[in-house]
């Protein structure tokens, strides 16, 4: 039977260096400071919203909330988000979308600087992804998966890994950041020839791909690692993820479980932007 890859143990060592390094920010005088800027009450962006301000005070980070109304134009988010980037005291801004049809949320999402960019939305951030370099920060999901490969200790270099989606959200940046770590990476999708074949052939699968259980026995081999993470919902009512998790256990070293994988690390990893901009101030 496979490794199950469990994300609260990576949780756990995430959340630990997070207070580590908050406490010794606030020890110089920085209060690390995520603003949530949001528009309207949609009830899964207040939901998120919550929780996360209860992680934060755990770990030691500030929360700021900046709530606009439903028909706020793309002005005023332009200026509140100009007005977040002026601000010494706020280190990343974190802003839900998608925004209300009438804004223009390309332009808002590139208003923003990368260097509070904790979430990757801006095209300058996901340039940086891809160059290598340290411009902004990779979207959290995509990194939540580096997360937990390098948590438990798999090796990247010269293995082959096949990333199956190509969203820019984590299919292409995750590609980016295991080419960065020196895997041989295929970037395939719903649209390549010979899917299965593809994928069987990797060392390492991320499943990305936004298909309920698509990823199942026919698409994989022993011996693989698999990252699952899709969000969907079966026709039974049940949450699973892109990968059949019962087929994959039986066959691969390791997996990701659906819930409690990659979508528990990804608000981990959100505060550890934050934290990591903050350091990155000038006399942090």
């Amino acid at each position: 039977m496979a490794q199950i890859l469990k994300g609260a143990e990576v949780v756990k060592a995430l959340n630990e260096q997070i207070v580590a390094d908050s406490k010794a920010l606030k020890e110089r005088g920085v209060e690390p400071t995520l603003a949530v800027v949001r528009v309207g009450q949609r009830g899964d962006d207040i939901s998120y919203e919550n929780g996360a301000i209860k992680r934060a005070q755990e770990l030691g980070v500030a929360v700021r909330s900046v709530v606009l109304p439903d028909n706020s134009t793309t002005a005023l988010l332009v200026e509140t988000l100009e007005d977040l980037n002026a601000n010494p005291g706020v280190h990343g801004v974190l802003m839900f979308r998608p925004l209300p049809k009438h804004i223009d949320e390309d332009l808002v999402r590139n208003t923003l600087v990368p260097q509070k960019d904790i979430d990757g939305i801006t095209d300058l951030s996901l340039a940086g992804v891809f160059a290598n370099t340290a411009t902004g920060f990779a979207p959290c999901t995509a990194q939540a998966c580096m997360e937990i490969l390098r948590h438990y200790g798999f090796e990247l270099r010269g293995r082959k890994a096949v990333v199956v989606g190509r969203s820019l959200v984590i299919g292409k940046p995750v590609a980016m950041l295991l080419l960065a770590e020196h895997a041989t990476v295929t970037l395939a999708h719903s649209q390549t020839v010979d899917l299965p074949e593809v994928v069987s052939e990797a060392d390492l699968v991320i499943a990305c791909v936004g298909r309920a259980q698509m990823i199942n026995a026919d698409y994989l081999a022993p011996g693989q690692v698999v990252i699952d993470v899709g969000i969907n919902v079966s026709e039974d009512g049940a949450l699973v993820g892109d990968v059949a998790t019962q087929e994959a256990e039986a066959i691969v070293e390791a997996v990701t479980p659906v819930p409690g994988g990659v979508g528990t690390v990804t608000t981990s990893v959100l505060f550890k932007h934050v934290v990591q901009a903050a350091t990155r101030l000038p006399g942090a």
